[in-house]
């Protein structure tokens, strides 16, 4: 026998993904589950209501209808106006970024909820759920930073490929996973002379071999101070899967940046690798701070909405399926849980199952013994 599927409309400000496209819908059902999906919900991304109708889901009006389903699955983390819709027997899948969320962890606990985060299931090859954001969210970091050093958005009017006669732009991109190798990349194809900086020796040596940056420094902090009081822009995307993002740019460094630079953070959803961060919106990207332009949006690919939501539908469609079919079979949550789903689990039955959410949060009840699966 199947569950029942909702997919809702996102609420968070400026977010326009859908978790699922109508195709993937199609593959949920054909499974034997049911999908409801809120009217409205893929619109943003270019899937029209239609389009889901016609490969066999429910449409419903209101959103409280789709959260009563048995999982449901959603882009970013629940809004305070859903926390009512929390219960006890609910399958909540999405991005979470507890580390950064305490009164959306303490909902969550409150509930009882099965709380399994995209960006903490991993496997042989990482962080497969978070990598397909990760990618997207290193190339638009790469096209706002160059935009934002225009003196017409309040940078320092620098351009990333200089000009004859004329240096280029200095970048620095500091963590070197998906976001920052792929930041690296489009920075390279402005023509920006980058230096790339991980705390990984293997990792510098890789980027060295194949070109990926034109310099590289392992991330010791006297260091990384020297290359970002050269850089024009600096894009900060150091990540610990499930716990707060480490400090690895301090203020005091950012404070010796020339005037007009830009700073991205990448990491702000897991509360910033960037001592100057606070969280910013798309309709609200920036904020100056001793004279550095800051770029803190908490969902950046959200500006991207069709290319985001097909990526992360195609990488979340088959771990939907295997978690909604252990729903079914009443082994979420338990030791025969599929090991497609290592890592998800964050919350379960009022109590904090990941070790790095467990981190974050040491005064709450937590057992992190099973959080790996």
């Amino acid at each position: 026998m199947g569950v029942t599927i909702g997919l809702p409309a996102e609420r968070k400000e400026g977010e326009r993904r859908v978790a699922l496209t109508p195709s993937a819908v199609h593959t949920q059902i054909e499974r034997g589950h049911s999908v409801l999906v809120q009217s409205g919900a893929g619109v943003g991304a270019g899937f029209a209501d239609a389009d889901y109708v016609s490969v066999g889901a429910d449409l419903l009006d209101d959103p409280a209808e789709v959260w009563g389903a048995d999982v449901v699955v959603k882009v970013k983390e629940p809004q305070p106006e859903e926390y009512g819709y929390f219960r006890s027997d609910l399958v909540l899948f999405a991005y979470l970024h507890l580390a950064a969320e305490p009164q959306l962890t303490d909902a969550l606990l409150d509930s009882g909820i099965h709380a399994y985060a995209f960006e903490t299931l991993s496997d042989v090859h990482g962080l497969p759920l978070l990598a397909p954001m990760s990618e997207i969210a290193g190339r638009a970091a790469a096209i706002v930073g160059a935009a934002q050093l225009s003196s017409a958005l309040g940078g320092s009017g620098t351009l990333m490929g200089g000009a004859a006669g004329v240096p280029p732009a200095k970048a620095v991109v500091i963590g070197l996973g998906v976001a920052g190798t792929m930041a690296a990349v489009g920075l390279r194809g402005l023509d920006a002379h980058v230096t790339g900086v991980d705390i990984d020796l293997q990792r510098l040596y890789d980027h060295h071999l194949s070109g990926t940056v034109d310099a590289t420094q392992v991330s010791e902090t006297a260091l990384i101070g020297g290359h970002v009081r050269e850089a024009d822009l600096v894009i900060g995307a150091a990540l610990v899967p499930g716990e707060l993002a480490p400090t690895v740019v301090t203020a005091e460094q950012v404070r010796s940046m020339r005037s007009g630079s830009v700073v991205v953070d990448l990491a702000i959803d897991q509360g910033g690798c960037i001592e100057t961060a606070r969280p910013t919106s798309l309709a609200d990207p920036t904020y100056v701070h001793d004279g550095v332009v800051h770029y803190c949006v908490t969902n950046v690919p959200g500006q991207f909405p069709r290319t985001a939501s097909a990526a992360l539908s195609a990488a979340v469609a088959p771990r939907l399926l295997r978690l909604a079919d252990d729903v079914a079979a009443g082994a979420a949550g338990t030791p025969d849980e599929a090991p497609a789903l290592a890592g998800a689990r964050n919350v379960d039955d009022g109590q904090i199952v990941h070790p790095g959410v467990a981190a974050a949060f040491p005064d709450r009840p937590a057992v992190t013994d099973g959080g790996d699966d």
